[in-house]
């Protein structure tokens, strides 16, 4: 794939929930993703190759990941973006190569992050990866084979198999039923999701939802569609971090937005680029540790 060297990290890293996903896996700059295509299952690798991409895919979705690639890794995204804030336009200077891929799969992308609403990534993540490990699929291709580098990835989990959980396996895993009955209800109306890709306006759409939020809406639209205005409203550190490296100041949702006003259609690009190497608040005191009342899952 011509010209979509260098993305990798930025485009399929944003994708893993955290260092255990088994749909994702990074060695030595190769990386791995499993996917659930609506012609089928499938594997991908994906490593540069010069000023390029070299993309393999393996099972009966091949096809689908290698059309979809570009899309994946942003070759879409113009990024016509030149900031008159020093601090944006010298990290657009360092990452020339920053785009917002698009996976084109909502349900893959929202039904995990309703788990992660209200709670720290860690445990989201953890909760996420055991029952994708449980009861999602091997992998096709060389995942099966002992020894390669793709061995013993998992598909994640499709619409109907996050509807199938019974609801004390959600428990197991520190999921409360609020945030279970939230999934379920969600991956029952698979259909009406993956139509957000063509709708007008698909952050109504998907806050039209019982229990799908602001957050969550902009979780799914970073992710599946590709959206560069869909910063994360709502979430516990990102106003803060924003408006921080943006003005000095440590501001809530509101004041946030105002501040991000002049940048709207890539509200959520500033948001990346800052990730990657804006000025941090400094952090005092312990983390916030995970529970360890829960009973251990299988």
């Amino acid at each position: 794939m011509a010209g979509a060297a260098g993305r990798l990290g930025s485009c399929l890293g944003r994708l893993r929930r955290g260092p255990g996903d088994p749909t994702h896996r990074n060695l030595h700059g190769t990386w791995w993703r499993t996917v659930n295509t609506p012609v089928g299952p499938s594997l991908g690798r994906f490593q540069d190759d010069g000023d390029d991409v070299l993309v393999t895919a393996w099972g009966p979705g091949a096809t689908w990941v290698l059309d979809q690639a570009p899309r994946l890794l942003g070759c879409h995204d113009a990024a016509d973006f030149s900031p008159e804030h020093p601090v944006l336009r010298e990290l657009v200077h360092r990452n020339p190569q920053l785009r917002v891929g698009a996976t084109d799969l909502v349900c893959e992308s929202l039904l995990p992050s309703v788990l992660e609403q209200k709670v720290t990534g860690a445990e989201a993540f953890r909760a996420i990866n055991l029952l994708t490990r449980r009861h999602g699929l091997p992998a096709p291709g060389p995942a099966g084979r002992e020894g390669h580098p793709a061995h013993g990835m998992r598909l994640p989990l499709t619409a109907g198999q996050w509807a199938g959980i019974p609801s004390w396996e959600y428990l197991k895993v520190g999921v409360e039923q609020r945030r279970s009955a939230i999934l379920v209800g969600a991956a029952r109306r698979e259909s009406a999701l993956e139509r957000t890709l063509t709708s007008p306006d698909a952050n109504r759409a998907l806050c039209s939802l019982p229990g799908i939020g602001p957050w969550t809406s902009a979780r799914t639209r970073q992710m599946a569609h590709g959206d560069p205005d869909a910063w994360s409203v709502g979430d516990y550190h990102v106003p803060r971090a924003i408006s921080f490296a943006l003005c000095g100041e440590q501001l809530d949702d509101d004041g946030c937005a105002e501040l991000l006003e002049p940048y709207r259609g890539h509200r959520y690009r500033v948001e990346l680029l800052l990730a990657h190497g804006g000025p941090r608040i400094e952090r005092h005191g312990p983390r916030r540790s995970l529970p360890t009342h829960l009973p251990t899952p299988w």
